[in-house]
């Protein structure tokens, strides 16, 4: 069903012994747009990633997928329903080559010569890896061995294999924290088409023109609820950082209704 959102967390609360890392948050992300997701240090990004991930799970609340309610108990279920990844350390093998990063964990094998056992059919990884690249322009060869790779070029590698085995959505933190301004322009268009070729994309940033110049909406979180949502076209650094320290774009508003502020 188009109209329904490809994930969607309701009231969601989860809490260490007595700290409340989530207070009934509320997320959801729609086909076809990159959503920034930013806060403070503590308001609750990277618990409410996990969730939705699948490598944590939420005392209460609901989270949807396509609009039937899911109970994620691992990564797997997470990417089984369509949702990949891509955390800031990458996760990548450098020893290996950009191919076998794609299919890590998912590799294709060929029958062997003693029945049962099966060889790595490198070749069909490899021819695999070059397609699921070739899509999103990224120009690096499938045995090119990632540590003799650029950062830039390394989370280009871990972007293609997010997208070449999400069909929902995919999570990445701080994709260009690391990354010089060539570097960080390339990713950046990466993440472009992504969303061009029809997966969702959730960005968690701290880097706030960066949001606003990529993303279609922001949403903010604060002391683990949320507080602020809105069309990056519609909204400033300042608007970001008013919402992230104090819960609230009614400066924003005033703004754009031409009220006087009572504040």
């Amino acid at each position: 069903m188009p109209d329904l959102p490809l994930i969607e967390a309701k009231s969601i609360a989860r809490h260490f012994g007595s700290v409340q890392a989530l207070q009934g948050a509320d997320f959801h992300v729609n086909r076809g747009e990159i959503v920034a997701l930013i806060g403070d240090n503590g308001a609750g990004k990277s618990t409410l990633v996990r969730i939705l991930s699948g490598t944590d799970r939420p005392n209460s609340g609901e989270i949807r997928v396509n609009g039937e309610p899911v109970l994620f108990s691992s990564p797997q279920d997470a990417r089984a329903a369509g949702i990949e990844t891509v955390y800031q350390d990458l996760a990548l093998a450098p020893d290996l080559d950009a191919a076998s990063n794609l299919f890590l964990g998912r590799e294709v094998f060929k029958p062997g010569l003693l029945g049962r056992l099966g060889v790595l059919d490198r070749a069909a990884m490899a021819r695999r890896a070059r397609e699921a690249m070739s899509r999103l322009g990224v120009q690096i060869r499938p045995n090119a061995e990632v540590f003799k790779l650029s950062g830039g070029q390394r989370q280009s590698v871990a972007v293609a294999r997010a997208a070449a085995w999400a069909t929902n959505v995919i999570f990445m933190d701080e994709p260009t924290a690391a990354l010089g301004v060539v570097q960080t322009r390339g990713v950046l268009d990466l993440i472009r088409r992504v969303r061009d070729a029809g997966t969702a994309v959730v960005l968690i940033s701290h880097n706030l023109p960066q949001v606003l110049e990529i993303a279609d909406r922001v949403v903010v979180l604060r002391l683990g609820r949320k507080v602020a949502e809105a069309a990056s076209s519609d909204i400033t650094v300042d608007d970001l950082v008013s919402a992230m320290t104090t819960g609230s774009l009614r400066r924003w508003q005033h703004q754009k209704t031409g009220n006087p502020s009572n504040d």
